[in-house]
């Protein structure tokens, strides 16, 4: 089947004007300002007034729920597919949270498969909040090697009274595990980590870059925007060749105790003169985000959206008046790179052909192509997952 999207503004990320893009299967077959083919097998899509943009990269999903901090009642459900592929979503690391007991390595690996079969590309992170790691093999390294979908580990906790506490060593070891698995297996090998709101922060990083051999790019730490002391010595950290993630999911109670929007701190990062290709949005989606009460009593559970994404990029852009060129890579170009996903992030031929189209007035999300297949059009869902 051949798809040809015509008369669109195209940013791949970066701006290349208007153009039509031609698709074979799932590959990005040619970008040109003209193409000229016909055939009984070619699907047209007009998109005049439409920006095209490669699919989102989502470093970070709880696709088999999370939470948990609250009781058993306070475990948030599985992902939907249309959860993702309405909020642009084509690719995706799907991660263990706090609860490594109920929620398990082989039910995440099955929730990938699961989301894979119905056209998206999900990748896997080994391991959870704790250490010693969980594996689905015997070790790390092995599951880096010998499953596809394995493309690191965590997200490891720190800096949080929800960790193991992990020693130096224990870093260190996990971070050059992964770091070997993955270049035996040509992947990123990341070590994504939970920076909770302790005093240390990046300490403990920083501990195993400046004792060992370990580079500071092995490590992937997210919530950096959890309040603005967090965020400016993120923006450090980023001086020193590291790279970090801010979370788009959030609510009130979060805001009200010093958590920054995400819109906000990247425009807080760029006037910091914050360099744009070590910075990146993810969901934590289907995280829970709690409320609590003066006694710290559990009051009210909200579920991470996966929306939040690009909502937040969209906010960047419209509200915070960052140029669209300099947020769209936070959720594209930028995370592929750190994840090593070569052939996700871009629009370009012969890579795969994950595009959103947005309305160029609102930049709402009317299209969603994943690997060639048509997921949403006119802003409705064209596949569903056969229970939704």
């Amino acid at each position: 089947m051949l798809t040809l999207i015509k008369n669109a503004q195209v940013y791949a990320p970066e701006y290349l004007g208007d153009k039509e893009i031609l698709i074979c299967g799932e590959k990005i077959l040619a970008i040109e300002e003209s193409i000229d083919i016909r055939s009984e097998y070619l699907k047209v899509i007009d998109a005049s007034n439409k920006i095209a943009v490669p699919g989102f990269v989502d470093s970070l999903v709880h696709i088999t729920g999370g939470g948990g901090e609250g009781g058993y009642c306070s475990r948030t459900p599985e992902v939907n597919l249309t959860d993702l592929t309405l909020a642009g979503i084509t690719t995706l690391v799907a991660a263990l949270g706090t609860d490594s007991i109920s929620r398990t390595l082989t039910g995440l690996l099955a929730k990938a498969k699961e989301l894979n079969e119905y056209g998206l590309s999900c990748y896997i992170y080994s391991g959870s909040y704790h250490l010693p790691v969980k594996t689905l093999t015997s070790e790390l390294q092995s599951d880096l090697m010998l499953i596809e979908e394995c493309i690191g580990v965590g997200e490891v906790a720190i800096s949080d009274h929800r960790s193991s506490q992990p020693s130096f060593r224990q870093l260190a070891a996990l971070a050059a595990d992964a770091r070997v698995g993955g270049m035996l297996s040509g992947k990123g090998g990341v070590v994504s980590i939970h920076m909770g709101p302790g005093n240390s922060m990046f300490n403990p990083l920083y501990e195993v870059v400046n004792k060992t051999d370990i580079p500071i790019q092995q490590f992937y730490p997210t919530h950096i925007n959890r309040n603005q002391a967090l965020l400016d010595a993120g923006i450090e950290y980023t001086r020193c060749g590291g790279y970090i993630d801010l979370t788009t999911s959030s609510n009130s109670m979060s805001f009200s105790t010093g958590e920054i929007k995400c819109s906000k701190a990247l425009k807080y990062y760029i006037e910091q003169g914050g360099d744009l290709s070590k910075i990146t949005f993810s969901s934590d989606g289907h995280a829970s985000l709690p409320e609590f009460n003066d006694k710290g009593e559990l009051v009210s559970l909200e579920v991470g959206s996966e929306r939040s994404l690009f909502n937040e990029v969209r906010d960047a852009v419209l509200q915070e008046n960052v140029p669209f060129e300099e947020a769209l890579p936070t959720i594209t170009k930028t995370p592929a790179d750190i994840l090593k996903l070569t052939k996700k992030g871009r629009l370009n031929v012969g890579l795969d052909a994950d595009i959103n189209l947005l309305d160029k007035t609102d930049l709402m999300i009317d299209t969603v192509i994943s690997l060639g297949q048509i997921m949403v059009e006119n802003g409705m869902p064209v596949v569903k997952g056969r229970f939704e």
